[in-house]
């Protein structure tokens, strides 16, 4: 990593330059390869800095880590940010990073960020800008930094946050004694403490604490002492209650609190831990306060306290329906930023322009971007942050426009070009992209993590002509038809009704005002209008749409909108299309006027907060819903696919790859991230399903003969697991089988493993059960018959399942590897960033999380680079023997390690060659996918090119041989190359040389002689 030249402005003309200088040398800070590392308490930076070796050897030039600001403690992701401002001390020191980043940079090595900007993790009292909130209210500094509807549709939550965060009914766990007031001796304040949850106390209310005390305590003190020798603490409690309410939002009032509250407090604090009279005095009233089990009317003054805080305690269930904070989807304690206030981005970038300005980052990705308000809004401001940090410094300088950043940069910043590949800094967006959907071009980012490439590349290891037949067998096998379009309307519609019904709920008020100004909508009634919304949102073909804060909206979001509008209409016959057409009509801003028009901005504040549902309704109903029901094939139940897919042609994959390499070149390309529903090495295995449809067909029926007894009948008459939830059962076994399973130990890791996976996918698909109405005695059924089904009977053959299962895995498990080498070699060399999860190197047979983020065994792995290195001296030897012993994965490895070295050799070839789809000829040209990048240097007068050739449906090609595909099983197929194209080219992988000089062909025969994908070079 070539670090950049030290540029501070002196005057307009300096900053011009500098940002001048920031574009040109973007090129040589975008990462060429990544490596995905998940940072935990269980994985520190120290452990990090010891594989910078490691990965530099690998061929790897940016590590991408996962988030490291500051989490809930325990945060196994870091996706929950407590503090944008501070490191996460469960991953280690400011100067564990400093070491780790030296390290890095020492081998050259940059770093991608993950960052999350849509929401914060709230937890159990460990984030100070919600416990300020919590505080205080609307007079909160922090008020305005949540998205918080203060004005909610229940007059009773008016001025305060809802917070669904109870096991049990508020007056249960209240008269049992679960929620306890307590005095916290470190920080000098009184908590509300429910398990292991803690709330602040608004100070005006403190006074309430006291009042069943002083009758019984203070007449003593007064005779005994004849004065009152509790005064100064009565003047304490006086003041703190003259303090304006936390629902007064004038600014003078607003102002007064928070400069007197912090003051009082403390002296409180001083008088109880100094006094031992006042704090038995406090004991006494935390006694009385906290109330007797059993006795309900002891518990009023808590419950009085409780009622006037900012905050109303509630059992979790009501969330779904009467929250009024924005969530992350529906986890209550991750809550939503405005992060298009300016305010808000300013105070949660100072540490990220702190580690920009250093370079101890060179890129970032942006999480959950569609979160946003207006993505494109915040994506132009980190731009101006970067290019801030970079010209002056990590601490900003006056004059700075609200959002933190320098005046100077914003104006300088208007006369630039900054959109998509011309902006400084390297930045990807965690986007899902919707088939046939492309990313906003006018976003000032390099693309997405991936997500579109994953589907992309396994699609072409699916055989499409044999769809009908999956259909059939699926049908068949669950004894129903499941339609995906209608599977999705529904589930979506049901996410609207249950998980996210408050947030529809907030649109139809807002539209219901919207109608009741306009004299030919006023007569809708509100659920009219909240029926039209969730009938859109149902049928809204993409996550969201990007119509900004500005009103500005192109083709491309007016197209969705009105499909959208249209398919509704077509669903609900019954409903009058006028409804649809008003809510088309805000969604657009038609009559919409301009600005100075009175109901304009809240016609646009709908249609932002429109477009903010869109994202998690998809999300949920797609990835976290149906990917779980529609079970025909799951290879393709992935996020950023559709389970309606059934394979990508080749034409299409070179034509992605091609759209690719003119838009987004430096895009991420991704086979298996920390997201995805199944590994890479999972889905490469289940994709030869699609060349068998015959013996899976006769397997899985066979198979569920001989489980029907291991079933077990609920007493409501359900069998577990049913039908479905059993075929997705059968297909994760196959994708996940370990190679090798002999030990007891290792079979009940893998039984485990499985059970969670099962349990997991099954609350996920809604059917039988679901997180907020979960069924132990379904679970534990459903557990007992994954173990029954998978453990050895006590005599050799007594489990029939097993041994059925070990006599079809065989062909399936070798060329699943034979896909993953080609999905391997084809992701390190097409255009964009090849990403590398952590682990991946090897085989890897996880699924969902939390089983993809199980320890890496980064020792094994170095160990194994070092054999590979030494083996390669003599290149025949080490690929027949790789091959031989596929099953330890180190051909995986080896295929890895030589692709990312050659592509960190030839940085120019991959950053600017142009992508040339090569065509096969020959009997078996279906089975060959091959493609060509060419770079022409002027300055030498020369062509350097690589050819990418790997082997598909290899299963088919070979017959069902359990051999690799090489030699002359390839017949007469041989591939066309370009007139660019060297006389001579080396065989990377192999160390071969291959003529073309003769008939500007290239036998497959002799391209895979050796080795099942090849990887030619030359000049």
């Amino acid at each position: 990593m070539r670090a950049l030249p030290d540029i501070l402005p002196t005057e307009m003309t300096g900053l011009s330059e500098c940002l001048d200088r920031l574009a040109a040398h973007k090129r040589e800070l975008r990462p060429l390869s990544t490596y995905r590392l998940q940072f935990h308490k269980g994985f520190r930076f120290d452990d990090a800095r010891e594989l910078a070796e490691y990965l530099y050897e690998l061929g790897i030039s940016h590590v991408y880590s996962s988030p490291i600001l500051k989490a809930r403690p325990g945060s196994a992701h870091g996706y929950d940010i407590a503090d944008h401002n501070l490191l996460n001390p469960e991953v280690g020191s400011d100067e564990d990073f400093r070491r780790f980043v030296e390290r890095l940079k020492q081998f050259g090595i940059g770093q991608i960020l993950d960052v999350v900007p849509n929401h914060m993790g709230v937890g159990q009292g460990d984030n100070p800008w919600w416990q300020d909130v919590l505080q205080n209210g609307q007079a909160a500094e922090h008020a305005c930094f949540f998205d918080i509807d203060w004005d909610p549709l229940k007059p009773e939550l008016r001025h305060k946050v809802l917070l669904p965060i109870l096991a049990n009914q508020y007056g249960q766990e209240l008269e049992e004694g679960r929620i306890q007031l307590a005095f916290d001796i470190a920080s000098g304040r009184f908590q509300v403490r429910y398990y292991e949850t803690v709330l602040p106390v608004d100070p005006q209310t403190i006074p309430i604490i006291f009042e069943q005390a002083w009758p019984k305590i203070a007449p003593q003190q007064d005779s005994i002492n004849g004065n009152d020798s509790f005064q100064p603490l009565k003047d304490a409690l006086r003041a703190l209650q003259q303090l304006p309410p936390h629902t007064d939002t004038r600014p003078e009032l607003v102002a007064e609190r928070r400069r007197c509250a912090p003051v009082l407090l403390d002296q409180l604090a001083q008088m109880i831990l100094r006094s031992q009279q006042t704090r038995e005095l406090m004991d006494r009233a935390l006694f009385l306060i906290n109330g007797q089990p059993l006795n309900g009317s002891s518990f009023d003054g808590l419950h009085h306290l409780l009622e006037r805080q900012a905050y109303r305690l509630a059992h979790w269930r009501v969330s779904t329906e009467e929250i009024n904070y924005r969530r992350f989807f529906d986890i209550n304690d991750l809550v939503g930023l405005c992060m298009e206030n300016p305010r808000v981005f300013a105070a949660t970038h100072k540490l990220l322009r702190k580690l920009l300005a250093d370079n101890s980052i060179s890129g970032i990705r942006i999480d959950h971007c569609d979160g946003l308000l207006n993505p494109r809004q915040h994506l132009v401001r980190v731009q101006m942050l970067y290019a801030a940090s970079q010209c002056y410094g990590a601490e900003p300088i006056p004059p700075l426009a609200e959002n933190g950043i320098e005046i100077s940069v914003q104006r300088a910043f208007g006369q630039h070009d900054w959109m998509n590949q011309h902006a400084p800094l390297y930045a990807i967006v965690e986007k899902i992209l919707g088939p046939g959907e492309d990313l906003p071009t006018e976003w000032p980012i390099d693309g997405t993590s991936g997500y579109d490439f994953v589907n992309l590349v396994n699609g072409i290891f699916i055989r499409t002509e044999n769809r009908a037949a999956f259909d059939s067998i699926y049908h068949r096998f669950i004894g129903e038809q499941l339609y995906f379009d209608s599977l999705l309307y529904r589930s979506k519609k049901m996410i609207m009704n249950t998980a996210l019904s408050s947030e529809v709920n907030v649109l139809a008020h807002i539209l219901d005002v919207l109608s009741s100004n306009n004299r030919r909508a006023r007569d809708f009634t509100r659920k009219a209008l909240r029926d039209a919304i969730r009938e859109t949102i149902a049928c809204f073909p993409v996550y969201r749409a990007y119509i900004d804060e500005r009103g500005e909206i192109n083709q491309r979001d007016a197209d969705y909108v009105n499909k959208a509008i249209a398919l509704a209409k077509r669903r609900n016959a019954g409903t009058a299309a006028a409804v649809f057409d008003f809510l088309r009509d805000i969604l657009l801003l038609r009559g919409a006027g301009h600005e100075s028009d009175s109901g304009y901005s809240l016609k646009l504040h709908f249609t932002l907060k429109f477009q903010q549902l869109t994202g998690p309704v998809m999300a949920k109903g797609l990835e976290d819903t149906v990917c779980y029901v529609y079970n025909r094939f799951i290879s393709v139940n992935e996020v950023g696919s559709s389970p309606k897919l059934f394979g990508h042609s080749l034409e299409e994959f070179h034509r992605g790859n091609q759209l690719r390499a003119e838009r987004w070149p430096f895009s991420l390309l991704a086979t298996s991230t920390h997201d995805t529903k199944r590994s890479e090495d999972v889905r490469a295995r289940l994709n030869v399903l699609s060349e068998m449809p015959k013996q899976w067909s006769s397997q899985v029926l066979r198979w569920s003969r001989v489980n029907q007894a291991k079933k077990i009948t609920l007493a409501d008459g359900r069998q577990v697991p049913d039908t479905n939830e059993e075929y997705l059962l059968y297909q994760t076994l196959i994708g996940s089988w370990p190679f090798l399973m002999e030990s007891e130990e290792a079979r009940n890791h893998y039984i485990e493993r499985i059970s969670q996976y099962m349990i997991k996918a099954i609350h996920e698909a809604k059917i039988n059960l679901s997180w907020i109405n979960p069924d132990p005695e379904y679970v534990d059924a459903m557990s007992s018959f994954i173990r029954r089904v998978l453990t050895p009977g006590p005599r050799i053959g007594s489990n029939f399942f097993v041994s059925y299962v070990k006599k079809f895995l065989p062909a399936v498990q070798f060329f699943g590897a034979m896909n993953s080498l080609a999905q391997t070699l084809l992701k390190i060399t097409s255009p964009g960033v090849p990403d590398t999860y952590q682990g991946t190197e090897l085989w890897d047979f996880s699924l969902v999380d939390p089983d993809n983020r199980r320890p890496v065994d980064f020792n094994l792995r170095r160990k194994l680079l070092s054999e590979i290195k030494t083996g390669m001296g003599d290149f025949p030897s080490l690929c027949a023997d790789l091959l031989a012993h596929y099953i330890d994965g180190r051909i995986k490895f080896f295929t890895t390690l030589r692709a990312l070295r050659f592509r960190s050799e030839n940085p120019e070839l991959f950053r600017l060659s142009a992508y040339v789809p090569m065509e096969a000829v020959g009997d078996k040209r279906e089975h060959v996918c091959a493609f060509a990048r060419e770079h022409s240097s002027p300055m030498e007068c020369e062509t350097q090119v690589a050819i990418v050739a790997v082997p598909r449906f290899s299963y088919t090609l070979m017959k069902g041989r359990i051999a690799p595909p090489i030699g002359e099983v390839w017949g007469n197929t041989e591939l066309h190359v370009s007139p660019n194209t060297p006389a001579i080219l080396e065989n990377v992988l192999t160390g071969e040389m291959v003529n073309v000089s003769n008939r500007r062909t290239i036998l497959c025969r002799e391209l895979f002689s050796a080795f099942p994908v090849a990887l030619l070079a030359g000049r």
